[in-house]
């Protein structure tokens, strides 16, 4: 393990802090992704007080989904120039003040506003949290076992977010879904001045970039807002035509402007890193599939099997559970049995689990028929969410970790977008114009047949997995600079 960085601010921390600055990035990293479903459960709640329709409620969800998406890019690069502790304070600052706000909202103009600047706020956190792993850590062993904590924590908080969600909303109301992020943060950004060493003085030479940060930062946000909202506007609806079109022009503005920076903000020796745009591939097919099953789940709990909020929640204990030992294992299978053989079993174990999964969903279903399915895609939700990052960060230079962090959290939240947006369609054709018997039939007939198309979403990226990540080479004696290792 690299020496850690002295400091005046050491807090007489010593030889722990490794340690806990690996406990603190984790649980930061627990936080931005709890949140990212812990209003799912809540959702009939808040519809019921702020008067969202059906068709306006996923706002809820989406408002911090285009916001965390669209500024992750810009998280990673100002994490690499700007310093990464004081990026991360102020993420967690901005993540819990939006917390607050959003607990005392009255109406849903406010409760939006505050899920995008928690977006915001997560943005700038969970690009942060994988550098800083990254550079505290040797690549190999010492980094796979620290990212296999840091995923465990990550790949377990989308779980966990479904689960307090519904013990707070029965027990204290939705607002308590906002307000425990204010408990949560808080603690955790007194600690970052404790734990992470202060930020060195800013290297000589490098620039932000800004019209690549705004063009690209912008042009994902509005892009994932049509991704996101299309499926309730209408696709060939005004306010979405403009929104795809305006973005595709703002990225296409982005590469105009990388071309003729003096220091871009996507280094172009980046994507010669074959592990980095593997990383990058899986991340948006995992949020789009794996990712996505969440959500149909909690619609399965309430919608077919009668549900209350807190039931749902202890519904997801045993996935959650599975998903945080896949993870925290993951980086020892790494290291074992190497990245493409770690891939390539966890996807096809979790593509049989959407299967089985798909196979007991009906109207009359139990929650005992879909252990099986549960555990299987629990395994191979954590195995891959932790294994996926370790192959992006793989060859990256300490100095670009940032940038690359922030390109494949980028990867992970417009998939997280598009697999949404597609599977709703899925799941809600045909269901207009039904209820009662026939709705609740026709609704998991539709979350059975989006569980199939997950599946094979998850069977297409395993065959990415195995065509990309080939064996590794034979050592060369001097490797240039940049030059990566494949996987």
């Amino acid at each position: 393990m690299r020496p850690v960085e002295t400091s005046s601010d050491s807090g007489g921390l010593g030889r722990n802090r490794e340690t806990a600055t690996l406990v603190l990035l984790s649980f930061a990293m627990l936080i931005v992704s709890l949140d990212q479903y812990i209003v799912v459960v809540a959702l009939p709640d808040i519809a019921g007080d702020l008067g969202y329709s059906a068709q306006t409620l996923q706002s809820v969800i989406s408002a911090y989904a285009v916001a965390s998406a669209g500024f992750l890019l810009f998280g990673g690069r100002a994490a690499d120039l700007l310093g990464r502790r004081r990026v991360l304070a102020t993420g967690l600052a901005l993540y819990a003040g939006a917390a607050f706000a959003g607990g005392f909202a009255t109406g849903p103009e406010v409760l939006l506003a505050a899920r995008a600047f928690q977006g915001l706020g997560g943005a700038l956190v969970f690009p942060t949290t994988l550098a800083l792993i990254n550079t505290t850590f040797d690549e190999g062993r010492p980094r796979n076992r620290a990212l296999g904590i840091w995923g465990g924590a990550g790949a377990a908080g989308l779980v966990i977010g479904v689960l307090l969600g519904g013990l707070l909303t029965q027990l204290f109301g939705w607002e308590a879904v906002f307000f425990v992020n204010v408990a949560l943060a808080g603690p955790a950004l007194l600690l970052a001045f404790v734990v992470i060493p202060r930020d060195g003085e800013r290297e000589k030479g490098r620039t932000f970039d800004l019209p690549g940060a705004l063009s690209i930062s912008l042009g994902v946000t509005l892009i994932v807002f049509a991704l996101v909202q299309g499926p309730g506007s209408g696709w060939l609806s005004p306010v979405i035509l403009v929104s795809a079109m305006v973005g595709v022009l703002l990225v296409g503005a982005f590469a105009v402007v990388e071309r003729r920076s003096s220091d871009p903000l996507m280094p172009p020796r980046l994507f010669s890193n074959p592990n980095l745009i593997t990383g990058v591939v899986i991340a948006f097919m995992f949020m789009a599939t794996f990712g996505s099953v969440l959500y149909f789940l909690s619609l399965y709990f309430q919608e077919i099997l009668g549900y209350d909020a807190l039931r749902t929640g202890v519904g997801f204990l045993l996935p959650t559970a599975v998903v945080v030992a896949g993870s925290t294992v993951a980086g020892r299978l790494v290291t074992r049995f190497g990245l493409r053989r770690t891939l390539c079993a966890a996807l096809a174990v979790g593509a049989l689990g959407a299967v089985a999964l798909g196979l007991v969903i009906a109207p009359d279903g139990t929650y005992a028929e879909l252990v099986p399915g549960l555990v299987a895609l629990g395994v191979g939700d954590g195995v891959v969410f932790t294994t996926m990052f370790i192959a992006a960060a793989t060859g990256v230079p300490d100095r670009q970790q940032g940038i690359a962090s922030g390109i494949a959290s980028t990867g992970s939240g417009v998939g997280a977008a598009v697999g949404l947006a597609v599977l709703v369609l899925v799941s809600t054709a045909g269901l207009d114009g039904l209820s009662g018997e026939e709705l609740r039939t026709a609704t998991a007939d539709g979350i059975r047949t989006t569980l199939f198309v997950a599946a094979g979403g998850i069977a297409l990226t395993f065959l990415f997995a195995l065509s990309r990540c080939p064996a590794p080479p034979e050592p060369v004696p001097a490797p240039v600079p940049y030059q990566t290792r494949r996987c």
